[in-house]
């Protein structure tokens, strides 16, 4: 969003005001809402919708309002009915796809399904930041007009993410820049996939480094089965190294750049934009074949995708775990036995993200959204 935002504000004729969850910004332009008194104790979802309110109240005026994720698409919902103000959705990722969420938010994951699904059918133009998230949409909400639907990938700030070797930087995270290593980033969430991750490591030779930057669980229990699964990992090797701190960009930079594979597990993943700061940084991608990862790595260009025969039940979970986790395995052993091969993979990816995907183009592709959906305006 951040990116976005200036990118609109710099390369097209729009005057973008950011209004935002969480503690006050000094940012221009930019108004952050706090949980409303009395509602601090409240189911999260609870706590979303009053805030969304409050910003509802605020956006008079605006000739279009543009909300991204369920947490904020109330916000844009009840702004389009009290001001009669055109809403666009931005689709990150759907909740009825996400049902483990259930375990995080209890009887908060309907209300936000709720949310979530009043905005998408009543919104007047939504964008999906992958084709994959398109079918996604008109599979979980048939209701909407497919010509509404546009495909906006998200982007990198390809200034911000360039290959950026600093040895002594990462030995101080406890990271050998010597040895080749497999870097994962990402939240501890079912969606992530680490668990199979874990699994797959374990038969990789042993010279190779383990980087797992890695925190953030969704729930005790699935930070438990993460645990217990690096516990036997390290049981059994050396050069297992978990990070479970929010890292500085400055670092992640550096933990990216002096990787030799990224790879990124996920069972649920509407674009990867994780893919594209390791592909901007020169790193390969060892993605899996889901949702928007394809998208982003080119197989065998930029790295690999791994394939997965997943349920239909909104879950992801492989039908056939043992399956997916031996060709997680064999597509990292692929990269990391041809270091040179790694390496020419690594340069094709920061190619591939300075020609399609860099943040100007997205915010003129944004702007054209704008544009149509404004012109059916009555």
């Amino acid at each position: 969003m951040a990116e976005l935002t200036a990118a609109l504000r710099s390369g097209t004729d729009t005057d973008v005001q950011v209004r935002a969850f969480g503690g006050h910004r000094d940012e221009e332009g930019v108004t952050a809402y706090g949980t409303p008194a009395g509602l601090e104790g409240a189911n999260g979802a609870l706590q979303a919708l009053g805030t969304d309110v409050a910003i509802a109240a605020d956006v008079e005026g605006a000739d279009l309002v543009h909300s991204h994720t369920w947490y904020a698409n109330a916000a844009g919902r009840i702004a389009q009915l009290t001001h009669g103000i055109p809403h666009v959705v931005t689709a990150h990722s759907l909740e009825p796809l996400r049902p483990w969420k259930a375990e995080q938010l209890g009887g908060g994951y309907r209300l936000s399904s709720w949310m979530e699904r009043e905005a998408f059918e009543q919104a007047d133009g939504v964008i999906a930041v992958s084709k994959a998230m398109r079918a996604d949409i008109l599979r979980s909400y048939p209701s909407i007009d497919p010509a509404k639907v546009h495909v906006v990938y998200n982007g990198i700030d390809i200034d911000e993410w360039k290959p950026t070797v600093d040895e002594d930087a990462v030995r101080a995270l406890g990271i050998d820049p010597t040895r080749r290593s497999v870097v994962f980033v990402g939240r501890i969430t079912r969606q992530k996939g680490l668990p199979y991750l874990l699994r797959a490591v374990a038969s990789l030779p042993e010279d190779v480094q383990v980087v797992l930057c890695a925190g953030a669980p969704d729930t005790p229990e699935i930070m438990a089965e993460v645990t217990g699964l690096v516990d036997s990992l390290r049981a059994t090797r050396q050069g297992v190294v978990w990070i479970d701190r929010m890292l500085s960009h400055r670092e992640i930079v550096n933990v990216l750049s002096s990787g030799t594979v990224f790879v990124c597990p996920s069972v649920y993943e509407p674009l990867g934009i994780v893919n594209l700061e390791a592909m901007a940084c020169g790193i390969p991608v060892v993605g899996t074949r889901t949702g928007g990862i394809p998208e982003v790595v080119a197989d065998g260009l930029t790295g690999r995708i791994v394939p997965i025969d997943q349920a239909q039940d909104g879950t992801g979970t492989p039908n056939d775990p043992d399956r997916f986790v031996a060709d997680l395995a064999a597509g990292l052993e692929e990269v990391l036995a041809d270091e040179g091969l790694a390496k020419l993979m690594g340069r094709a990816g920061r190619l591939r993200v300075e020609s399609e995907f860099t943040w100007d183009a997205i915010a003129r592709r944004t702007r054209q959204v704008y544009d149509e959906v404004l012109a059916r305006k009555p």
